[in-house]
């Protein structure tokens, strides 16, 4: 039997990962986190106590069995810990490297009251990366039925929702707007943070389920929802197109040459490949002196693309305090080792301009912080007479995105009053048979949030169609619901298919 570990028995530090060196990655795209080797995994997972009641599983959005995958680690068994991980995780490799465990399953890591938590995270993209390079995934056996189902977006709410609808025996197609597949994890997500081969990976194990996309399709021009059920013959549709319209602050100069959104930036630096102009036709005018206003990933991510296409001082200014910045903890390290230039407690509220039109600074206010607002963060207040100009020519705004209002506009829809899909509990939508989940019902989240709201779509439009879900894995010591995949109370059934 084996020794039952305790918080003084486990390695008492979190094992390194290793990192570009930041002088070197300031300069190019390679992929700056470098993950675990075989020998780093085992020795962190010897730091998981394997706890009877684990409160990481609750902290996981989708509810990973944590310890169980951390469990198979430690035995040197990375396909069992995949197999695990799988249950629920359809992207490990990319939740491994984006989700933000140290507010989710890290959080609330028993280890982490007494030493730094477990590095689930890195585990996950260790196992994520052992499966794409040694092939784990194998295509399960699926029975077709006659239901199709069309997927708005390929995103990870859409690619969650796609891979759970061809499990079932679905026909499925994705529906693309963009000329590749891969929603927020191609166009919003800079290569050194996720490479798009980790992307292409992930996809490919849903072609070998069979789901089908279609590129190039934007849903609400080419034909609406209300189509894909009358013309197009989609039993079921889901919606998980994202919310990627950019949010400005509304201040004066924001129409100046060298304004844009965040979202800009890094789709034709992300997906539109614009650092390589002129060997490819996007081009990407920058400036020499950036401002980035905000500080949630986003931001960090816009600072540091920068940076690498070469402006000489990239600032971000935000009008908060680093305790409350947004972003996760690993990425302004990163920034900060890189030389991004951080402006806190500090609120932009013009943009100047020459008498081109072009931006030469932006000129911000002194903040201090009150009590606090309604996110539960101290509300900043102005600091009177305390403005200054930083010398820019360059503003880039990453302040958040609201609902593309497109499919709104062109289907009949419920919306809320902020213009998002209006849901159930199910994840129905006020059209029948149409579900939608992800950013386009909750506002910005998490990748690993948008998967569970996929998988839970899933879950209700399988119950519109009337197909069962499987049964789940048994537990440690419990016998099997099934014999065979078929329930074993119906044991002595005959199945019958009409019609």
């Amino acid at each position: 039997m084996a020794k039952k570990r305790t918080i003084r028995s486990i390695p008492q530090q979190r094992t390194p990962v290793r990192e570009q060196d930041p002088q070197v990655r300031a300069g190019n795209f390679d992929e700056v986190n470098l993950g675990y080797d075989g020998l780093q995994a085992r020795l962190e997972s010897q730091r998981c106590l394997l706890c009877p009641e684990p409160q990481c599983i609750a902290g996981c959005p989708v509810g990973i069995d944590i310890p169980g995958f951390i469990a198979r680690i430690g035995e040197g068994d990375d396909r069992g810990a995949y197999d695990i991980l799988a249950r629920s995780n359809l992207l490990p490799a990319v939740c491994g490297r984006v989700c933000p465990q140290e507010s989710q399953c890290e959080g609330v890591c028993l280890v982490g009251e007494t030493l730094e938590p477990v590095a689930i995270g890195r585990l996950e993209r260790y196992v994520g990366d052992r499966a794409i390079a040694e092939g784990y995934a194998r295509r399960p056996f699926i029975e077709p039925n006659r239901f199709r189902v069309g997927v708005v977006g390929s995103g990870p709410a859409g690619m969650a929702c796609a891979a759970d609808m061809a499990r079932a025996g679905c026909e499925v197609t994705v529906y693309e707007a963009f000329h590749l597949p891969g929603g927020v994890l191609r166009y919003g997500i800079p290569d050194f943070r996720l490479p798009n081969s980790v992307v292409d990976a992930e996809i490919e194990g849903l072609r070998r389920l069979g789901v089908k996309f279609e590129c190039n399709t934007l849903v609400g021009r080419l034909f609406t929802i209300e189509q894909m059920i009358d013309e197009l013959g989609c039993d079921a549709v889901f919606i998980g197109t994202g919310a990627g319209y950019p949010a400005m602050l509304g201040i004066p100069g924001e129409q100046l040459n060298g304004v844009l959104s965040a979202n800009e930036l890094l789709t034709r630096c992300n997906l539109m490949r614009a650092r390589h102009f002129p060997e490819v036709d996007t081009p990407l005018p920058l400036g020499r002196r950036v401002a980035v206003v905000g500080a949630g990933n986003t931001a960090m991510d816009a600072t540091r693309v920068c940076l690498r296409l070469g402006a000489a001082q990239v600032n971000c200014v935000y009008r908060r305090s680093r305790t409350e910045c947004p972003a996760r903890a690993e990425e302004v390290h990163h920034a900060e080792q890189e030389g991004i230039a951080f402006h806190w407690l500090t609120a932009p509220v013009e943009v100047l301009g020459d008498e081109m039109g072009n931006v030469r600074a932006l000129r911000c206010q002194r903040m201090t912080l009150g009590e606090p607002d309604a996110s539960g963060r101290a509300r900043p207040v102005p600091v009177p007479g305390s403005e200054y100009d930083i010398e820019v020519d360059q503003v880039v705004f990453a302040i958040g995105t609201n609902a593309n209002p497109i499919i709104g506009q062109t289907s009949g829809l419920a919306l809320n009053k902020r213009g998002y899909i209006a849901v159930d509990e199910t994840l129905a939508t006020s059209l029948a048979g149409v579900y939608a989940g992800g950013d386009i019902v909750t506002g910005a989240a998490t990748v690993i949030e948008a998967m569970g709201a996929g998988r839970r779509a899933a879950r209700g439009m399988k119950a519109y169609l009337g197909l069962a879900e499987p049964a789940p894995a048994p537990a440690a010591g419990e016998a099997a619901a099934t014999l065979f995949g078929i329930p074993r109370e119906e044991r002595n059934f005959v199945r019958l298919r009409l019609g």
